[in-house]
């Protein structure tokens, strides 16, 4: 296995966010499909390139799902009993430095979920 130091530079950037008291329209902590088009949408307005998603409502409104990205990956939980909503998105490429249009996405994400209290985590993996 290959030391930090010999293995090639990756441009990435991995940022996390925990959000409580989410003060955004209802649907978007229990509507699955809103969810699944808009973030598809807000993806492909960033610049970044989906390859798949799958998205899921639990019986109790709760949403979970993905999109994988050519670059990595975006996940999002969401609790509407306790307006909370978990986020994570991994972008890396060899061809480009997509930290930026990850900071815009996750940014847009932001606006939307518009929490009282945001705890964001980033995490350099270069």
């Amino acid at each position: 296995m290959p030391l930090a130091a010999e293995r090639p530079a990756l441009p990435g950037l991995h940022l996390i966010a925990d959000l409580d008291g989410c003060r955004c329209d209802a649907r978007w902590l229990h509507d699955d499909r809103l969810i699944a088009a808009s973030l598809s949408e807000l993806v492909a307005a960033s610049g970044l390139r989906a390859v798949a998603q799958v998205f899921h409502r639990f019986p109790g409104g709760g949403v979970t799902g993905a999109i994988v990205l050519e670059e990595s990956h975006l996940a999002l939980h969401t609790w509407p009993e306790c307006s909370r909503v978990t986020l994570d998105l991994y972008v890396c490429n060899y061809s480009g430095d997509n930290r930026a249009k990850a900071r815009a996405l996750f940014a847009e994400l932001m606006r939307i979920y518009d929490a009282n209290d945001a705890r964001l985590h980033a995490l350099d993996r270069s």
